[in-house]
């Protein structure tokens, strides 16, 4: 698999606990301290030992000055899009930009429904997360004349009123999708891949297929494969120079958000793995290799 050349960035993957509200938030700030370039949360609303993802997102947003900030992902089984993108223009606004909307058709089905969501199959709920992008956009969009009037099955919106505008124009929208037809959504209409590599089949390899699905949408629809970014949830058992430089060069990953809630562990990784990956993939991508045209 060709190496897409984009930067190589970092982020922490923090469970959003309730358990010790105080220390959820101080390993965001420790992920900004010790270098990452995001900090992301689970979002499980239906879950009552976790801080709501949205609610901690701006607390950590106040507590933070350059980091970024994303779900990872947001359950769109109980995040209407209207409303969030309302709440993502006004956090990117409070944060200077700052925001990242990462989105998933929504898992664990049985206690979102419990909580109130729609009962929907596997096939209506990726249809209805490609209305939520849709949605999102249109709102975001203040440039464009009039009220927003979508006549989807999902996610109808019936002359809203757009705005307000964010910061980032557009802010950035990633999917945590595995499937197929998820995979064409982000050629045709994302900014990012984010998947985990404990939930990959065949693990690297089903990036390098993943990405093939990708490209080709991402060509027919008229877009550059290059300005998609690749993420990948990792482990620590991953966290090593070596690994992380391999899934960047060989299996074009660029971003790395990192599971683990110790403070230790996020600071040792900014302080040495971080560098030494960064040198390791300019060493690599000095070499002549295949790149995506």
């Amino acid at each position: 698999m060709p190496d897409y050349g984009r930067p190589i960035e970092f982020g922490t993957f923090i469970t959003p606990s309730a358990l010790d509200p105080h220390r959820t938030v101080a390993l965001a700030v420790a992920a900004e301290e010790a270098g990452y370039e995001f900090a992301t949360f689970q979002d499980h609303p239906y879950q009552p030992r976790f801080l709501d993802t949205w609610t901690l997102m701006s607390w950590v947003g106040a507590r933070t000055s350059r980091i970024r900030i994303s779900a990872n992902v947001h359950n769109m089984l109980l995040r209407p899009p209207a409303v969030l993108a309302r709440a993502a223009a006004s956090l990117d606004l409070l944060t200077g930009g700052r925001v990242v909307l990462a989105l998933g058709a929504g898992g664990f089905a049985q206690a979102a429904e419990a909580m109130g969501a729609p009962a929907r199959t596997p096939a209506e709920s990726g249809d209805a997360l490609a209305e939520a992008i849709t949605v999102i956009r249109e709102l975001h969009d203040t440039d464009a004349a009039g009220g927003v009037f979508l006549d989807h099955e999902h996610h109808p919106v019936r002359g809203a009123k757009r705005g307000p505008a964010p910061v980032q124009r557009p802010i950035p929208i990633w999917l945590g999708v595995l499937k197929p037809k998820g995979l064409r959504l982000v050629g045709r209409s994302a900014d990012g891949w984010l998947p985990s590599l404990g939930r990959l089949e065949h693990g690297a390899d089903s990036l390098d297929a993943g990405h093939a699905v990708i490209d080709t949408a991402a060509r027919a629809a008229g877009r550059d494969p290059r300005g998609i970014r690749r993420l990948l949830n990792i482990g620590p058992r991953e966290a090593r120079p070596d690994v992380v430089a391999d899934l960047a060069t060989r299996h074009g990953v660029d971003t790395f958000i990192l599971t683990g809630d110790d403070e230790a562990f996020v600071t040792d990784v900014g302080a040495r793995v971080i560098p030494e990956v960064r040198a390791l993939v300019a060493e690599r991508r000095a070499r002549p290799h295949p790149v995506v045209e």
